[in-house]
């Protein structure tokens, strides 16, 4: 058990580094320990998990690996006389703080008072702030928060049982990742459904009288070869003169601060992030003091803030970029008490442990700073051209360049660039040098990258802030969705359960019911709304509706295939069908006829044997001779079932395997692939067999050539050189990290940051 002191102060909050953060703070006032976050959750089972009789009552269980915190924090609150809960500043913080005090209470030792701490941002001066403010457990909002919890296993546990019948085993859905799932699904038909039309641009380079040169464009993209013709005919007998000038002043406001979408929009737009991995990078940065709460959607600033701000703009820029601004949050369940994510200490324009912390944190000081700033003013000119004589369209240049730049001073990357048009005056003729046309197609609707998700989500009600990046990282781990480059791509496996859902259970993942149980949520965290009739109202229709759909057919049928396609054994019409390994051709007539092609269209067979026993499990085995006591018997040889080596069709092609998969997981490697695949640095767990490149669900990886034997496994290609500090294997890095440490537990998995480390031990 840890050291403390009879009559000492305790401070319980989620994580270690937060910990270590205020415990700097307080200078040795209170004892500070971490949860790990949650400590009680619903079991898995989901007829333990809630009593559904009792009023949805949760049965809650210790998370599974937590047993150490808990007796700790036990441990250290009998000797305590004060304890003071300052987990995260929403809900899922509030729900943190009652499932710690609800074990504290447990323990009879326990008699100092417990109470409930927040704060926004973790400096000195708030924490000293809140540690004279505190209050008891907000019931409503821990109800809120539990409420969504219990929503969220219903749903998801009835949906997904039902999923596994009708579709496959192994799938699932969600009250939120389900609707997600169906916006990119609607997007990808509507692209599907797309059929182009030609158009053409149209583009001429001229030359002024001072022998400047200039391209106009078509203000008409025609679609008729005919007009584009007679406009080219007559651009090029007719003299050019310019028919219009227009010059205009005109002003760009800043954007407001950042809450959580903005955030995760703009890192994955600017520096590519996921926003998963934007808000890992923002929970380092706020834990460590360097911003406020990552989670919210307001667009406040405290009043010290932005006068913070101000001061630091008009010191730095001058006071005619100074401007005071307040901004209006769109979500109208926002807590406007709350403030937008802003740099705990503006004045430091640079703060972080490492590269990704960094480049997110000056993407937050500049957002934020700019945000208090006066308009950028820009000149806006257009030149407009025509023919002496006819009648054609317009054609035009347009030019803009910054007269004042304002906020743009801060927020360089939104300035864009300067285009500056050569002077000319209205009825100055036009010398034509080349007029052109160019034929184009019409695009379908983009595909959702992850930002434009957020972005759509937050608009149609759907999910909060500490949701979003979940729902992104549940559809792409599930793999209804594939993520190339930026942009979303919906699986087939995606496109099947989305579709069944969309048929059976339209109602609850259509965007009104969706955003509609969000605001009762919210209802019951601000107390207008009862936590059992909530569920009772919800749950007692949608079980009766899942019961109902428990009648409906397997939902793999994808539709009817290409006419041209014929089942190979009777030739006779073949459906679409989904697999574990994705789309194929199946015989109309199945069961009665197994036919089937790969989606290309070539012959799909069977598991082959291929006459070979499996080396692993396909041999007779010759008993010792001995009997139960140890005495000899006659020798015999007993028979077991044999394995047989067999071809099969898998994700990656075709694979040879033992016939009696899982029961054994033998698979015949190819030598030539092997050889390729294979490196010459040796396991160092087994020492037998050497790392090797696999490819797994997430991607590719190395691991022990005598898995499954051992299962060693690292994230890249090992350099072949040993860890000094904890002796495992080294692996290839990033262009600015070009080795590291396989052992995420060890300190040179982050090399760059050993260098710090002793700096910071020096100072």
């Amino acid at each position: 058990m840890p050291f403390f002191t009879i009559g000492m102060k305790l401070l319980i909050v989620e994580s270690p580094s937060k910990a270590k953060t205020i415990e700097k703070y307080l200078d040795g006032a209170y004892t500070v320990r971490a949860s790990v976050g949650h400590v009680r959750d619903l079991p898995k089972s989901n007829k333990k998990a809630i009593d559904i009789d009792k009023g949805f009552l949760p049965h809650y269980e210790i998370s599974k690996g937590k047993e150490k915190v808990v007796s700790e924090l036990k441990h250290l609150a009998e000797g305590a006389k004060e304890i003071m809960l300052a987990t995260d500043p929403d809900r899922e913080g509030e729900a943190i703080a009652w499932h710690i005090e609800e074990l504290l209470k447990e323990d009879k030792k326990i008699k100092a008072p417990i109470k409930r701490v927040t704060f926004h941002e973790i400096t000195k001066e708030a924490v000293e702030v809140a540690l004279k403010e505190p209050r008891d457990i907000d019931t409503n909002l821990r109800r809120a928060q539990e409420a969504r919890r219990v929503l969220d296993r219903l749903v998801g546990y009835d949906l997904s049982g039902i999923i596994w019948k009708k579709v496959r085993y192994g799938l699932s859905a969600g009250r939120v990742q389900s609707p997600a799932l169906r916006i990119i699904m609607e997007r990808e038909r509507e692209i599907r459904a797309f059929i182009p039309e030609q158009y053409f641009t149209l583009e001429g380079l001229f030359e002024t009288n001072k022998k400047d040169k200039i391209t106009l464009s078509c203000v008409e993209e025609p679609r008729d070869q005919k007009i584009v013709d007679n406009i080219i005919a007559l651009g090029e007998k007719e003299k050019w003169f310019v028919k219009d000038l227009k010059a205009s002043e005109q002003k760009r406001s800043p954007r407001a601060p950042f809450t959580t979408s903005t955030l995760q929009q703009t890192a994955s737009s600017r520096l590519g992030f996921s926003p998963s991995r934007t808000m890992q990078v923002a929970q380092k940065l706020y834990e460590a003091g360097f911003i406020t709460y990552m989670r919210t959607d307001s667009t406040n600033l405290s009043a010290v803030a932005q006068t913070q701000i101000l001061n630091i703009v008009e010191k730095k820029y001058g006071k005619e970029y100074a401007e005071a601004r307040s901004y209006k949050t769109k979500s109208k369940n926002a807590q406007e008490a709350h403030e937008a994510i802003r740099p705990s200490h503006v004045e430091s324009m640079n703060e972080g442990h490492n590269d990704e912390q960094k480049r997110l944190y000056r993407l937050i000081w500049e957002r934020t700073v700019s945000s208090q700033m006066a308009d950028a003013k820009l000149m806006k000119t257009k030149i407009v051209a025509n023919i002496k004589n006819g009648d054609i369209p317009d054609f035009t240049a347009n030019g803009s360049r910054v007269l004042f730049p304002g906020w743009l001073a801060v927020d360089t990357e939104a300035r864009g660039e300067d285009v500056e048009l050569p002077l000319v005056e209205i009825g100055q003729d036009l010398k034509m040098l080349e007029l052109k046309s160019t034929e184009k197609f019409t695009e379908p609707p983009n595909r959702y990258t992850e930002a434009g998700l957020v972005k759509e989500l937050e608009s149609r009600g759907i999910g909060r802030p500490s949701t979003y990046a979940s729902i992104m990282r549940t559809i792409e781990e599930r793999g209804y969705v594939e993520k190339q480059g930026r942009t979303l791509y919906p699986t087939d496996t995606g496109d099947v359960v989305s579709s069944f859902l969309e048929n059976n259970f339209a109602e609850y993942i259509s965007d009104t019911f969706t955003a509609e149980m969000e605001d009762k949520l919210d209802d019951i965290a601000n107390g207008d709304r009862e936590y059992v009739k909530t569920l009772k109202d919800f749950y007692t229709p949608f079980v009766k509706d899942v019961k109902e759909k428990d009648k409906l057919a397997k939902a793999t049928n994808m539709g009817e295939a290409d006419p041209s396609m014929r089942c190979p054994k009777c030739d006779g019409d073949m459906i679409i069908k989904l697999s574990r390994t994705g789309k194929f051709l199946s015989c109309a007539n199945y069961p009665g006829c197994v036919g089937a092609r790969k989606i290309d269209g070539t012959e799909l067979e069977g598991p082959k044997d291929i006459g070979k026993p499996c080396p692993k499990c396909g041999t007779a085995v010759e008993d010792s001779g001995l009997d139960k006591n140890g005495k000899k018997k006659r020798k015999s040889t007993k028979v077991v079932e044999l394995g047989r080596l067999m071809q099969r069709e898998g994700k990656f092609g075709a694979f040879v395997a033992c016939s009696r998969y899982p029961k054994c997981k033998y698979v015949e490697q190819d030598e030539e692939e092997m050889k390729k695949k294979m490196t010459t640095v040796v396991c160092p767990v087994c020492k037998k067999g050497n790392m090797m490149e696999r490819r797994g669900r997430f991607g590719i990886f190395y691991s022990c050539s005598n898995y499954p034997d051992c299962k060693n496994a690292i994230k890249a290609k090992p350099t072949g050189n040993i860890c000094e500090f904890c002796q495992s294997l080294m692996m290839e890095g990033t262009k600015t990290i070009p080795e590291r440490c396989s052992n995420k537990m060890c300190k040179n998995h982050n090399p760059h940051k050993i260098g710090e480390n002793l700096k910071n031990n020096k100072k």
